[in-house]
């Protein structure tokens, strides 16, 4: 572009700006705008910080409590459990993702793998459920219709009041007239998208990558932009004000509201996947094959006995020298990890299967291509969830073994059988408080920054493919412009 036809853009974007000045309807909706971005960046900002010192200061009371157990049986404390938090990554207050719906801390317990709890929107009101007012929201839903508002009439404007033919008589060419319409709306974008931008660069000294930062913002900027080029498209395309509003307003219905729920229901159906209840079924019967690991007596374990009195060279298991029903309990907590640990994958991998469909949508919707892109870089996507679940099932198995290994090698088997006798006898069976210094140290990470960015590159390329075709479709409609 020559300097001459610069300055002519330039000119073109301070005369929008100088008819928005004069338009309360244009000031109106960039000052709620503003407002609703500032407000959203500070109150979820304020909301994220309490949730982070919240549940770092739960786990380690958590794991206080736990080491503070008096004298116990080993497979109490088995039972007592314990707790693991997700503390939450500092770009989520921007963004908290699917942290809302999936939970954030789960109880860890021999013989069983829970689900997370305590998510925000199961937790919520029906009113709280239509979702909340986060930074996220506002720009991936409100700002395009901001923008509409205050761009439908870029081009038809001048259309409808018959100055679009004198602009072009003087030399102003449908390309410059549309790329300074263009520049005036990319103005707003930066003042809409500068306090997501300020708040997520302050997210740097809380540890956050400036990569994931960098990605955030550009993301954003990409899907803003996409929404200034879809403007200038019907604006350019409609000879009326009415005909480019009606239009903008049925292409914001169809890709803010209608795609994301046309994603998830398709992708829904595409890869089914077992409910709640017939999953539970299933995996109850798979584990009652295993047997009962409280019961030594029980046939499933009649193999497993006879390899430990050969392997110790002894007749009985009373000449053990170990606890025969804490070597019992170990095993059968092995075997019954595999068997959740199966379900679990399968269940994560068709959530996963699931996801990748719905992101697919994101070449026919923006919307649905900046929602994955975000969560994805913020580090609240599917993929940090179930990264989340895997670490905290090792740490659970991990801290069972650790009691189990407790219970074989401190307990008397005698001891152990005859725990039940008496007061004395219930005693005798107990091992000291000190072994409850087992708990590994559970501190949640996202994925590195590096991870997250690769993730996110289809995402990044399905918002440049609309940028790419909207700007072929307005260089056409410049160069017929009257």
């Amino acid at each position: 572009m020559s300097i001459n036809n610069f300055s002519k853009v330039v000119i073109v974007a301070k005369d929008e700006w100088r008819y928005w000045l004069r338009s309360k309807l244009a000031m109106t909706v960039l000052a709620i705008g503003l407002l609703l971005t500032l407000s959203s960046v500070v109150v979820t900002a304020i909301t994220m910080l309490e949730l982070s010192h919240d549940r770092h200061e739960l786990q380690s009371n958590a794991e206080q409590s736990f080491v503070d157990q008096p004298d116990r049986h080993p497979h109490r404390m088995v039972h007592y459990g314990h707790y693991a938090f997700r503390t939450p990554s500092p770009l989520s207050t921007l963004d908290p993702g699917i942290d809302a719906y999936t939970g954030n801390s789960i109880f860890l317990e021999g013989h069983r793998q829970n689900s997370a709890m305590f998510a925000d929107q199961r937790q919520g009101t029906a009113l709280t459920k239509l979702g909340s007012l986060t930074p996220a929201f506002i720009v991936q839903t409100l700002a395009p219709l901001l923008l509409i508002l205050i761009g439908y009439s870029s081009i038809s404007r001048e259309r409808e009041s018959q100055t679009l033919s004198y602009l072009l008589a003087q030399g102003t060419s449908g390309i410059t007239l549309i790329t300074g319409k263009g520049l005036a709306l990319l103005s707003v974008v930066g003042l809409v998208i500068a306090p997501l931008a300020i708040s997520a660069l302050f997210t740097v000294s809380a540890g956050e990558s400036l990569l994931a930062v960098a990605s955030f913002v550009v993301g954003y900027a990409l899907y803003l932009t996409v929404w200034v080029l879809l403007i200038l498209l019907a604006s350019s395309v409609f000879s009326k004000n009415s005909g480019s509003f009606t239009a903008l307003a049925f292409v914001w219905i169809l890709l803010c509201i209608v795609m994301p729920r046309v994603a998830s229901t398709s992708a829904s159906t595409a890869v089914p996947s077992a409910g709640k209840i017939e999953t539970d079924f299933a995996v109850k019967a798979e584990l009652r094959k295993l047997g009962d690991g409280h019961n030594t007596n029980d046939p499933a374990f009649k193999q497993f006995k006879q390899s430990l009195l050969k392997k110790y060279n002894v007749n009985s298991i009373d000449e053990l020298p170990v606890n025969f029903r804490g070597l019992v309990a170990s095993e059968s907590e092995a075997k019954q990890a595999n068997v959740l640990n199966q379900f679990a994958e399968l269940r994560m991998q068709s959530e996963l299967k699931q996801t990748q469909v719905s992101r697919y949508f994101g070449w026919v919707s923006p919307m649905v291509a900046i929602r994955s892109l975000s969560m994805i870089v913020v580090g609240t996507s599917i993929e940090t969830h179930h990264r989340f679940l895997r670490e905290t099932e090792q740490l659970r198995f991990d801290f069972v073994q650790g009691l189990n290994k407790i219970h074989i090698e401190e307990l008397d088997y005698k001891d152990d059988m005859n725990r039940n006798a008496n007061a004395a006898a219930t005693k005798k069976a107990r091992v000291s408080a000190q072994n409850w210094q087992i708990l590994q140290d559970f501190n949640f990470n996202v994925d590195s920054a590096d991870v997250r960015a690769q993730r996110s590159v289809p995402a990044f390329l399905q918002l440049l493919l609309w940028i790419v075709v909207l700007v072929g479709g307005i260089k056409f409609l410049g160069k017929r412009l009257l």
